[in-house]
């Protein structure tokens, strides 16, 4: 297995203790929830920032963690890390290009281990769906405690649908002030269809600078601030 370095995001109080908190609320839904499915409703949400650092955050809390970014049309997570050479990822093994063994990386983070997405596939979907991803969460959940996969938007492309109905659980990042009510419960309706239940929502970059959310967040660490560093 090949190591690789991640440096670990410098994340502020308030931030780091709500990451703590949806660590928290992830371990209280049972021993049965391992394998979870995080999306967004559109693009530049943060969901890839939360299954990043949600899985480092289990990581340090003693658990053993697969990071499997499974956003083949759209990977970010290979520009967090350093890889020395070539990349073979997620979509090399669904397409019987290389074993597992050889797309699972070790990182400098104990117990934390990543799958990248590999190269562009033409059949993103087809590949999601089939026996070679079914494989692999089997093989997997015998190893890791927990099995985090960061998926595409749903209300773009029906890939996080596919992955989610191979889940045991789903949560929703959603982005304060864009995302419309209707256009939300499209989604999660969307996400409904599985047979994967939704464990929750993280209302990401919320502003806590207007008026209601400093009074009911700020006394318990500022929830809104699950993704990214600055305005969460």
């Amino acid at each position: 297995m090949k190591q690789i370095t991640v440096a670990r995001p410098k994340l502020n109080y308030s931030v780091d203790e709500s990451y703590k908190s949806l660590r928290t609320n992830l371990l209280f839904c049972g021993e049965d929830k391992k394998v979870i499915a995080i999306t967004s409703c559109t693009p530049n949400e943060g969901k890839s920032n939360v299954s990043f650092n949600l899985s480092i955050s289990l990581a340090e809390s003693g658990k053993r963690v697969l990071l499997v970014d499974a956003d083949l049309r759209k990977s970010v997570l290979v520009g967090r890390t350093e890889v020395d050479g070539e990349i073979k990822g997620l979509s090399h093994y669904l397409s019987q290009q290389a074993s597992l063994e050889n797309v699972i990386y070790a990182t400098n983070i104990p117990r934390f281990h990543i799958i990248y997405a590999g190269i562009v596939p033409p059949n993103p979907a087809e590949l999601l769906g089939g026996k070679n991803f079914k494989n692999l969460l089997k093989v997997v959940r015998d190893v890791y405690d927990y099995i985090i996969i960061d998926t595409p938007p749903l209300g773009s492309v029906i890939d996080s649908a596919v992955i989610a109905d191979q889940c045991d659980g789903s949560i929703i990042v959603m982005e304060s002030g864009v995302i419309s009510y209707r256009f939300a419960q499209e989604v999660k309706e969307q996400l409904a269809r599985c047979a994967c239940p939704i464990l929750g929502v993280i209302l990401n970059k919320v502003d806590l600078s207007k008026q209601g959310y400093g009074k009911y967040y700020g006394k318990y660490g500022k929830y809104g601030q699950y993704g990214q560093e600055g305005k969460e």
